[in-house]
């Protein structure tokens, strides 16, 4: 079966007012504008190294499990990720002095100053898919996303 956008007015009827299939095309119509956006940047970085960067700006340094953790990343993937945001000089890695065979990542000033730099980015595309929201409706929308959460 090939893969090919959804066409507007062609969801079948008992799809289309169902949350399960609202909240997958708001995901992939998200995903989509926030994808554009990295690439946009031309940087190399993508949506997992942002949120490396938001983790450690918020919660400082960091294991590399703790951050896989608390950011939903595979432990495989965050080392491959962290690998790349070294190598930009966004974070810097050395051995915890209490474990040997544990990783602290901590966030460099340039890897401060990216996070801020795709901020921007970020809001951008946030606001563009809050377009048609009132600020109130906003306000509700993320409020009842953030309940379906609370369950998952």
């Amino acid at each position: 079966m090939s893969a090919h956008p959804v066409q507007p007015g062609r969801t079948p009827d008992r799809l289309k007012d169902r949350p399960t299939w609202l909240i997958s095309r708001a995901y992939a119509h998200t995903t989509a504008l926030l994808a554009a956006g990295f690439e946009a940047k031309g940087n190399g970085l993508r949506g997992y190294h942002y949120r490396l960067l938001a983790a450690l700006e918020q919660w400082g340094p960091a294991s590399q499990a703790d951050l896989g953790r608390d950011t939903g990343i595979d432990r495989s993937d965050v080392t491959a990720a962290l690998t790349a945001l070294e190598s930009r000089g966004l974070v810097a890695r050395r051995v915890d002095p209490d474990h040997k065979r544990r990783n602290i990542v901590t966030m460099t000033p340039q890897g401060l100053e990216t996070l801020r730099d795709l901020d921007a980015m970020v809001d951008e595309i946030q606001e563009a898919v809050l377009a048609p929201l009132t600020a109130a409706q906003r306000r509700q929308f993320v409020d009842l996303m953030s309940r379906l959460l609370v369950t998952a």
